[in-house]
């Protein structure tokens, strides 16, 4: 799927389902969400889940970070390409999101922003590499998603904490394109 696809996806919904085990995966496979982050596994079961995601008509973008066995080398983001067939990933790590983009894959770049400090980095980190999104967490902070959407040009996703549709709408009116969030009752319901 490519980069315009995914972001309709993403737009279309406002919910990203955030799967951290089978049962929550198995439950986003159940639903009209169209994108799924991978943020569990290991590198003897991330083909499996991919495949399982893709046949159900959903873009798979896997958390580089979260997966047993793989490094944070370039090459492992070659293996989610072209052995996993991922759609995408999601990092905290630039070179990994350099090498995404390199090889045409949909980029989420995360960012836990904790302070000041952190969001001055943001800046910094997104221009060294212009990720296709950026992800918040905690996603419970409208006044900083209102400042980054006003003041960065990559769309953005809120992830973290997200506990109710109170938060999802919150997180969208001040600018969100969508939510992530692993909370099963919010994916299965919605």
């Amino acid at each position: 799927m490519n980069r315009n696809q995914i972001l309709k996806k993403i737009k279309e919904k406002r919910i990203i389902a955030a799967v951290k085990d089978d049962e929550g995966l198995k439950c986003a496979l159940e639903t009209d969400i169209g994108v799924v982050f991978v943020l569990y596994g290991d590198v003897l079961s991330l083909e499996d889940t991919v495949k399982s995601i893709r046949d159900s008509g959903k873009a798979a973008i896997v958390h580089m970070d979260l997966i047993t066995g793989l490094s944070p080398k370039e090459i492992s983001v070659d293996y989610v390409k072209t052995r996993v067939r991922a759609d995408g990933i999601i990092s905290t790590k630039q070179t990994l999101i350099k090498r995404a983009k390199e090889l045409g894959m949909f980029t989420v770049m995360r960012f836990f922003v904790l302070d000041s400090m952190a969001l001055v980095n943001l800046n910094k980190q997104c221009s060294a590499v212009i990720p296709d999104c950026i992800e918040i967490l905690p996603g419970l902070m409208p006044k900083i998603i209102r400042r980054l959407v006003s003041s960065e040009p990559y769309p953005l996703i809120a992830g973290g904490l997200i506990s109710d549709d109170e938060d999802i709408t919150s997180a969208i009116e001040a600018g969100a394109i969508a939510v992530s969030t692993t909370n099963m009752k919010l994916i299965c319901e919605n």
